[in-house]
């Protein structure tokens, strides 16, 4: 029963937090490493308690494999750009604090288990849940900015390629003033000449990353953003000083981020209450044959 009461809260605390974490994402396009350090430990520490509690090292030593295997795992994704920082660290800090499937008798909830960690099943929901939200949030964005309004050519012909990357292009992508330049902003190809450039963002060693230009005849260089999880507050004041001094214009290109926590609450809830959905469904695909 205490087992039971003490799996009870941390699946409380870990809702919780991702609500918080969706939120935020929501409104400041970005996670906060606090809230998800703070999550991190409450997993360990409440794991340390069990493994205490019922005198069995299997708790805690479920929940630093799962955290490790989690944070490779994610980190190589957040790596290939398929997600930020902020939620490779989500992630992690859920496979901190519910490292095993969960079956909490006296609550019934007795969700479909899978063949990998918990964490793995929240990864594998968020990813599934995301592309309603994703198309969700294309069309606001469409609507927001009035693309078809004011390209009605890319409506008729959307089937065209090159109309539909373009499309995507002016959908996912803002020009902004560097001042309202925020951390976490992914920033997009910015083409230079001075080389001094070059040794600011070289000191720094942040989330810009400089390369040589293709086409030289118009600028010898370009900086960008080098991962999902965008400019680093440093990135940030670099960016707007030089801004200032004149090595760099007044506007800056950015992409126009997906907030993904918001998916990682939802597939946070469902593997809670029924389990991994790859594992439903190949389950419900078996029993139909």
């Amino acid at each position: 029963m205490i087992l039971s009461t003490l799996f009870l809260i941390q699946i409380i605390i870990t809702i919780l937090f991702c609500i918080l974490a969706a939120i935020f994402d929501i409104k400041k396009n970005f996670v906060p490493e606090k809230l998800t350090y703070v999550l991190l430990f409450f997993g360990l520490i409440s794991n340390m308690i069990l493994s205490l509690i019922s005198n069995n090292i299997k708790f805690i030593l479920a929940s630093i494999i799962s955290m490790t295997i989690t944070y490779a795992i994610t980190y190589l994704l957040w790596k290939l750009k398929m997600w930020g920082g902020g939620d490779v660290m989500l992630f992690t800090a859920i496979a901190t604090v519910i490292p095993n499937g969960l079956n909490i008798d006296f609550l019934n909830i007795f969700p479909q288990l899978s063949i990998y960690p918990f964490a793995f099943s929240v990864v594998v929901n968020s990813i599934l849940v995301s592309f309603p939200f994703l198309m969700i949030f294309f069309i606001t964005l469409i609507i927001k900015n009035e693309i078809f309004k004011n390209h009605p050519t890319h409506l008729i012909t959307l089937l065209n390629i090159g109309n539909l990357r373009n499309l995507i292009h002016s959908t996912l992508n803002k020009t902004i003033p560097i001042n309202d330049l925020e951390e976490g902003n992914i920033v997009n190809d910015y083409y230079f000449d001075d080389e001094y450039i070059i040794e600011l963002i070289s000191d720094l060693d942040g989330n810009l990353e400089v390369f040589r230009s293709k086409n030289e005849i118009e600028s010898k260089y370009y900086f960008k953003s080098i991962s999902a999880g965008g400019i680093t507050r440093e990135d940030m004041f670099l960016i707007k000083i030089m801004s200032a001094q004149g090595y760099i214009g007044k506007d800056i290109s950015i992409k126009i981020t997906f907030p993904f926590a918001p998916a990682i609450f939802v597939g946070l809830i469902i593997s809670i209450f029924f389990g991994d959905i790859m594992m439903l469904f190949t389950k419900n695909v078996f029993l139909v044959i």
